[in-house]
């Protein structure tokens, strides 16, 4: 979907409406199934702190699903093309082989160890240093303190996406 203003947001009929922000968060449209009888949203702000207050109120279940919905990073799949813009604006898709060896040891011991993908914003990172800095730090987490790390990330994500995609935001 191109760019919309907020008003012409709220406008849409709940199926367009679902259709258009059912990406925002990853293979979930769950997610903006659950605001569309929100509407109308005055701003941004409040359009995604709905958003976030769905995924918060939601099962255990749900945002496990939520958090496995994600790719890995630096790993080949197919990805969304939001996923593919945001790992390729950091060189995730490029990465020299001993590089790319050290991205998937970390994925396989973090997978291993949580039950879901790592997860976090890559647009709110510096570089691939960074990224690979909150992966060796963040697989010591514990499991409750890396689910709320990972939900937290999902959300920031979620705002980037709301951005691009609301011209008025």
């Amino acid at each position: 979907m191109a760019s919309l203003t907020l008003s012409a947001l709220n406008a849409l009929s709940a199926d367009d409406f679902v259709a258009g922000l059912g990406g925002i968060f990853e293979h979930s449209p769950w997610v903006a199934e659950a605001v569309a009888s929100q509407r109308p949203f005055a701003a941004l702000d409040a359009l995604h702190a709905a958003m976030v207050g769905i995924v918060s109120a939601s099962s255990d279940a749900q945002k496990l699903a939520l958090l496995c919905a994600h790719p890995e990073l630096a790993r080949r799949g197919p990805l969304t093309t939001e996923s593919a813009a945001e790992q390729g604006s950091k060189g995730l898709a490029s990465l020299a082989a001993d590089e790319a060896a050290v991205f998937d040891a970390l994925n396989s011991t973090y997978r291993a160890r949580f039950g879901f993908p790592f997860i976090i914003a890559v647009r709110g990172q510096r570089d691939r240093a960074a990224i690979l800095a909150a992966m060796q730090a963040r697989v010591t987490h514990s499991v409750e303190q890396e689910r709320a790390t990972a939900l937290a990330e999902v959300a920031k994500i979620a705002r980037f996406r709301l951005e691009d995609l609301i011209a008025d935001g």
